[in-house]
């Protein structure tokens, strides 16, 4: 048994070196054997252990770990004279190798030859080099992190610099305008909300990608809502009302641009209407707006009555404008009055006043220079010549019912409806054979002879009144008070009748006679004493 009590030794050499020599792995066990000292021991030194004691100083050394060894329980004391004479002075080493390390005492062996033999197992605390290199890879990942935020920090800073200029900017020129009721004008305010709208934008791209402090972007956002209100402030109090005439102006035009584009859509433009009394078409399919052409030249409370246009054949576009309004008792025509033109009939000129005794109901029609009516209280057609006002020719209409017996819905004394189309003159009417429907006949208009009859099933009281087109009979009746409707109709080439749903627009609430124009192609209208006109649609024929 040996023992060995701890000494001072130089942990390492001169250079970093340990003086010990070549030093172990953590956790492998020393043996004095392993170690050179550089000179021989003293003789009555059993056993050198101290050396396992320096090694694993300095190898703590390094790592920074301070390790103390137990003790052993018999201490043996070693000159240190021998030891410190084979080293250099203290001075050669470093001021951190210098320090001496104190070592406990080891419990060795003598082997057979003499020498000390002791183990030291060294503790297992091996260096953690992969967690240091972990260490190092995050600080890394975290350090560019860091650059890539940095540098969005500092492009926003740059952004947010040049929008508190731009900022500034419009606060300088909205003063300006609010000081000017005058010089600003309409381009003003939008390339002010151009620019509001732009920073707007913006701002609300930096506080999505903004993760820091957003105190700034939240005033620069308040500051704009402020800046968009102010500008609406501004274009309501203008003064001068330009602006807002402007805008109304133009909200118009695109209300009527709107409007020409829908009318072009739903309503196509018509058909270019057959020449002036042809009759090569298909029939009426859809009738104008009303145009108000006056009130008759009697007054308002004369709301029975009809006129129209003189229409001959062989001078279609030259025949007189004639008036007829009833009497007040909505039965008698007493007078008409004749108007060379359309001028003349609107400003009440140059008009021919003539007196009858008398026409009966709002039948009338003229064709040929001649007014043909229902005389008074008789059965009797008459034919007057509009030259000299007299009476030329009056003739029975055999079998026909008078004296208001079957008259139009809504109007009285209408027995007898004359009617001109391109085909010449027709009288509407009902007999009692007929019961009440109505009977159509086509005259001679020099002697009135009946020249041809068609009896129709349509009930003549449930109609408001009639008119002829190109030997169609069309009928009306009432929808309310502001639309007739073209509902029925005869055609008297074919003998055919049917439907039709034609809508009719009017100004007041009774119509009292319906007459057509074959050369003009227009409905003449008599709606409770105003005069109206209807342009005709017709269907076109595939040619």
């Amino acid at each position: 048994m040996c023992t060995l009590e701890a000494s001072s030794l130089p942990v390492n050499g001169p250079g970093g070196k340990s003086p010990l020599g070549p030093l172990r792995s953590p956790g492998t066990p020393a043996k004095l054997s392993d170690f050179s000292l550089g000179h021989k021991m003293k003789p009555g030194f059993s056993c050198v252990l101290v050396v396992l004691g320096l090694l694993h100083s300095a190898i703590m050394s390094v790592w920074g770990v301070t390790t103390t060894f137990p003790s052993f329980p018999t201490p043996v004391s070693f000159p240190t004279s021998d030891f410190s004479s084979s080293y250099p002075p203290d001075s050669a080493w470093s001021t951190s190798s210098s320090k001496s390390q104190s070592f406990s005492n080891f419990t060795g062996n003598r082997d057979d030859r003499g020498v000390c033999q002791c183990s030291v197992i060294l503790p297992d605390n091996t260096f953690p080099a992969v967690r240091v290199e972990r260490l190092e890879i995050t600080a890394q990942t975290i350090s560019k992190k860091f650059e890539k935020e940095l540098s969005k920090v500092k492009e926003y800073v740059q952004l947010i610099s040049k929008y508190e200029e731009k900022l500034l900017n419009l606060t300088v020129r909205v003063s300006i305008m609010e000081n000017d009721f005058i010089s600003y004008t309409e381009l003003d305010f939008e390339l002010i909300k151009m620019e509001v709208k732009e920073m707007e934008k913006l701002i609300k791209q930096l506080k999505v990608g903004f993760a820091g402090s957003t105190v700034i972007i939240d005033q620069l956002e308040v500051e704009i809502r402020n800046m968009t209100i102010l500008v609406g402030q501004l274009e309501t109090l203008d003064k001068n009302n330009v602006l807002a005439i402007r805008r109304q102006m133009l909200a118009l035009k695109n209300k009527l641009k709107e409007c020409e584009e829908a009318s072009k859509e739903e309503n196509p433009p018509p058909p270019p209407p057959p020449a002036p009394g042809s009759c090569a078409h298909g029939g009426v399919v859809n009738v104008s707006k009303p145009a108000v052409v006056q009130l008759n030249w009697l007054g308002f409370s004369y709301k029975y009555g009809a006129w129209g246009r003189d229409y001959s054949p062989q001078n279609p576009g030259n025949g007189v404008y004639w008036v007829a309004p009833l009497n007040t008792n909505g039965r008698t025509l007493q007078y008409y009055r004749l108007y060379n033109t359309k001028d003349d009939l609107l400003l009440y000129t140059n008009a021919r006043q003539n007196q009858i005794t008398y026409g009966q109901g709002s039948g009338t029609v003229v064709y040929k220079n001649n007014m043909y009516v229902n005389w008074y209280n008789t059965q009797n057609m008459a034919k007057i010549n509009l030259t000299t006002n007299r009476v030329d020719l009056s003739q029975a209409l055999p079998n026909a019912a008078y004296n208001n017996r079957f008259s139009y819905a809504n109007v009285g004394w209408q027995d007898m409806d004359f009617a001109v189309d391109e085909n010449g003159l027709w009288v509407i009417y009902a007999t009692e054979a007929s019961t009440g429907n109505i009977v159509i006949s086509k005259l001679n208009d020099t002697t009135l002879a009946v020249l041809n009859t068609w009896h129709t099933k349509q009930y003549k009281p449930s109609v408001t009144n009639t008119f002829m087109v190109c030997g169609v009979l069309y009928a009306t009746r009432t929808l309310n008070t502001r639309i007739e409707e073209i509902f029925y109709y005869y055609d008297t080439n074919t003998g055919q009748e049917g439907r039709l749903n034609i809508v009719m627009q009017k100004m007041q609430e009774n119509v009292q006679s319906i007459n057509y124009h074959p050369f003009e192609q227009k409905l003449f209208v008599y709606n409770d004493g105003y005069l109206l006109n209807y342009d005709l649609v017709f269907q076109q024929i595939p040619q």
